[in-house]
């Protein structure tokens, strides 16, 4: 695997997610975001992708560090937190089964924008930059409806940015 992940010594790798596909589909299609994968389409989305294993209060993704893969937390949780300064920062979110972490690095090939530890022994599919190039090319079909999950978080994300900031914002007339 091309991923950076290599650097984190507190991580179990648990192997390829083509071994987990009934676990991870019984975790991913009751949520929204994944209600309209089918199981077999589950089942070609993890052969791209690698388990790991993290206990709680471990980093998976720094600040500042390279993004070429992204996150789909199965068990525990993670907490994205911001750096403020240089020994403090602000969770952003707390994300369990189901949450994303990392696609706008995968996106736009610049550092991570945020830190993400565990909150509990978690473990979490990783898909590199490389593994989404490839299910382009082998599954067109099935790497567009990712493409639009992926969307969506993003696009939630800034609206509830932008809800958030809106007491800041100084009011002018329409």
């Amino acid at each position: 695997m091309s991923s950076n992940l290599r650097r984190f010594s507190d991580l179990e790798h648990l192997g390829s997610a083509t071994g987990f596909v009934d676990e991870i589909y019984e975790i991913l299609q009751p949520l929204a975001l994944f209600e309209d994968f089918s199981k077999p389409e589950c089942a070609v989305f993890c052969e791209y992708m690698e388990l790991y294993g993290a206990p709680s209060k471990t980093s998976i993704l720094d600040e500042g560090d390279d993004g070429n893969y992204l996150v789909i937390i199965l068990t525990g949780f993670v907490r994205v937190l911001k750096r403020c300064g240089p020994a403090s920062g602000k969770q952003v979110a707390e994300l369990g089964p189901g949450g994303i972490v990392g696609e706008i690095s995968l996106f736009d090939a610049q550092p991570r924008f945020a830190t993400c530890v565990t909150n509990a022994p978690t473990d979490f599919a990783v898909l590199t930059r490389d593994s989404l190039d490839n299910i382009l090319i082998d599954h067109p079909r099935l790497c567009n409806k990712l493409l639009l999950i992926l969307l969506q978080v993003m696009a939630e994300r800034l609206r509830d940015t932008t809800t958030r900031m809106l007491p800041t914002i100084v009011e002018v007339p329409l």
